[in-house]
């Protein structure tokens, strides 16, 4: 990565993962601005991060602008940032549901804006986020966003039409993973087991079977049947499954978010 100069406006829990995958790079220096000071003190003794007075004092000091805020915070961060910007300037967003239009709209004629959808799992480095362009960013726009995001997990470029999807399977993705989590120990519970010994074997578990999927080796289907001996413990588990309908009810899941993520777009 050549030399890079980031500057984050909020420094809240997406903020301060990417800053901690970040930090640890000498080709990068670290700004930041945050409306509340003694968070901004905080993430600068931790990770070295430079203390911004203002944004405009921000986008003097950073080519590149990560705006983490809160969705109903973007128009006012836009409305400050907008007289610092000039055409070096990338503006990467990761508020949830504001398109790259509205960005731009918001901005000088030109400004270059690259849209991400981050997750939690950012936190222990296994983050995923899907990444899309607006109309004057560049391919070198997303693979300098792309390698910025690679710090904290894996990336997936995508179309902005593909967001509210990317939304509702990793964005809110965690949220149902953690359910699926507490119901499978939940179950090794109510067969005998002590609470904490069946959450750590359905974590395990499931971050096993996503490193076997993510491994490319076989799908999903291919590792399923891999694993079910006809007549066996797992067939009667699977039986249950089909029964409840799982597999619909985490579709409709996803689809219900994905629908709620649309209604909020601006």
């Amino acid at each position: 990565m050549v030399r890079l100069s980031i500057g984050f406006i909020g420094t809240g829990r997406i903020a301060q993962a990417l800053i901690s995958g970040l930090s640890h790079d000498p080709n990068i220096v670290i700004c930041g601005y945050d409306k509340m000071p003694d968070a901004l003190h905080s993430v600068s003794l931790q990770y070295g991060v430079n203390a911004e007075e203002s944004i405009e004092s921000l986008a003097r000091d950073a080519k590149i602008i990560v705006i983490a805020v809160k969705p109903y915070q973007m128009a006012e961060v836009l409305a400050e940032l907008k007289p610092a910007l000039h055409g070096q300037h990338l503006i990467v967003s990761v508020a949830a549901g504001i398109s790259t239009g509205f960005i731009e709209s918001s901005c000088p004629d030109g400004t270059r804006v690259v849209r991400v959808m981050p997750n939690t799992p950012a936190f222990v480095g296994e983050g995923m986020a899907a990444l899309c362009k607006g109309m004057h960013a560049t391919a070198d726009d997303l693979l300098v966003a792309e390698q910025i995001f690679n710090a904290i997990g894996k990336t997936a470029i995508i179309e902005e039409s593909g967001m509210d999807a990317a939304t509702a399977v990793s964005g809110s993705g965690p949220a149902y993973m953690f359910r699926i989590i507490d119901s499978l120990a939940e179950g090794g519970e109510a067969c005998g087991l002590d609470r904490e010994t069946a959450q750590i074997l359905a974590a395990q578990t499931m971050l096993g079977a996503a490193k076997m999927v993510l491994s490319g080796r076989k799908s999903p289907e291919e590792l399923v049947r891999d694993v079910t001996t006809p007549g066996g413990t797992t067939e009667a588990g699977l039986q249950a499954m089909e029964q409840r309908d799982l597999r619909g009810a985490l579709i409709d899941t996803v689809r219900a978010a994905a629908a709620r993520s649309k209604e909020l777009m601006k």
